[in-house]
C-alpha cells in the first residue's frame, strides 16, 4: 500500500516507522516545508492518506484528499465544528473518511469500558463523575479530542450531566474536564466517580506514540478500497 502522510512531525514519523515495518511504502510526506508538493497528482499516486496536522488545517487537508478520490484517515483534533461539512463532502464525492480522536487500541477499549461503567453508575447518583487528561506541552488543543470523546459518551448516558466544561464544575449539571500539560507525557486519561464513601476510577496511560501510530496504520489498511465514513469501532470490530 502506498501512503501519503499529511503532517510529518513526531506522530507522522512514528506512523512511517510502523507502516514500513508492516510492508507499506510512504510515497508522499507533506509538512510546512513542502506544501507545493501537496497536489492532486501526487495524492493520486497513493492508496490512502493519513492526516495528522492540527485544528487549523485538518478540514482543508481532508477536503483536498477527498476531492482527489483518495481515502483519508484523520487523527487531528480540535476541528470537529467542521465535521458535518467534511462528512457531507465525503458522501457527495463517494469518498472514504475514517476519523478518530485516538487511534490507540487500548484507548478504544477504554472507550468501551467507559460506556459500560457509565451505565452502571447511572443508577447511583451519590457518585459525581469527572475527567482528567494530561499531555505534553506541545499539544495544541485542550481539552484533548480523546477527553471530549469520553465526555460525549458520558453525556449521552449520564442523566444528571448537561454539558462538559474545561475547568472545575461550578454546578452538579456540569461535567468537569481538567487538562494538564506536562512534559514528556504521551497521554493519560482518567474518569473518576467520587462519593463521600469511596472513589471508583479508570485510567489509560500511553507510554509512547507507538500505540497511536499502529492504530493509524491499521485504520489505513482497513479503509483502503472502501467508501463511506468510519471510526475505530469499525476497524476493531467493536461496532454494535
Amino acid at each position: 500500500m502506498n501512503i501519503a502522510l499529511i503532517g510529518y512531525g513526531k506522530m507522522g514519523k512514528a506512523i512511517e516507522t510502523i507502516a514500513v515495518e508492516r510492508g507499506h511504502t510512504v510515497r508522499l510526506k507533506i509538512d510546512i516545508s513542502n506544501l507545493d508538493q501537496f497536489t492532486t497528482a501526487n495524492l493520486q499516486q497513493c492508496d490512502v492518506a493519513i492526516e495528522f496536522t492540527g485544528p487549523d488545517t485538518a478540514a482543508e487537508n481532508i477536503t483536498r484528499c477527498l476531492n482527489a478520490s483518495v481515502p483519508v484517515v484523520c487523527g487531528s483534533t480540535g476541528w470537529l465544528h467542521q465535521l458535518e461539512t467534511v462528512t457531507q463532502l465525503c458522501k457527495e464525492v463517494d469518498g472514504a473518511l475514517l476519523y478518530a480522536s485516538n487511534f490507540s487500541i487500548g484507548v478504544n477499549l477504554f472507550f468501551e469500558l467507559n460506556e459500560y461503567l457509565a451505565r452502571l453508575m447511572n443508577n447511583y447518583p451519590g457518585y459525581d463523575v469527572s475527567i482528567e487528561e494530561m499531555h505534553h506541552t506541545q499539544k495544541k488543543d485542550a481539552p484533548s479530542g480523546t477527553a471530549i470523546s469520553i465526555a460525549d459518551q458520558l453525556l449521552k448516558i449520564n442523566l444528571h450531566k448537561e454539558k462538559w466544561v474545561n475547568r472545575e464544575a461550578a454546578s452538579p449539571e456540569e461535567l468537569s474536564i481538567i487538562s494538564k500539560r506536562i512534559d514528556p507525557a504521551a497521554g493519560t486519561h482518567s474518569v473518576k466517580y467520587s462519593s463521600a464513601i469511596d472513589d471508583i476510577e479508570i485510567i489509560h496511560t500511553a507510554h509512547n506514540r507507538q500505540g497511536f501510530a499502529t492504530g493509524a496504520v491499521l485504520a489505513a489498511e482497513f479503509i483502503q478500497h472502501k467508501k463511506g465514513i468510519y471510526g475505530m469501532k469499525d476497524v476493531l470490530g467493536l461496532s454494535k
